[in-house]
């Protein structure tokens, strides 16, 4: 394909996913921070394209295993599996690291009044 029709495709390919047409292209902050945390590692070169896609559909994967609806609304789960599983494999962060921080986030959420941000 060449010329216009291949400019539009490639134009397409670059805007937002929508879930509708109404729809925010994420359902929650923590999903965009999540996804944008994949890729400022990935462009940092702690990882590569091709180890994050591995480590994402691994983590799909298990999750398919385990019963996981395969619906989409568990996509940025897998997301964030896929991110602890790579900042292990590349010594990035243990897996005592990532317990103690998550145990801090849930401790500030929990501590948080409703609507206001959540900080550690």
């Amino acid at each position: 394909m060449s010329g216009p029709a291949q400019k539009s495709c490639a134009d397409a390919a670059l805007q937002p996913i929508r879930r509708s047409e109404h729809e925010p292209l994420f359902a929650e902050p923590w999903e965009a921070q999540a996804l944008a945390l994949a890729v400022a590692l990935q462009q940092g070169g702690c990882f590569t394209a091709v180890e994050w896609a591995d480590a994402l559909g691994a983590a799909i994967k298990r999750a398919q295993a385990a019963g996981d609806p395969d619906d989409g609304s568990t996509y940025y789960r897998h997301v964030l599996d896929a991110l602890e599983h790579l900042m292990q494999e590349k010594q990035i962060a243990s897996a005592d690291l990532l317990a103690a921080r998550k145990a801090a986030w849930v401790e500030a959420y929990e501590r948080t009044p409703h609507g206001k941000p959540v900080e550690l």
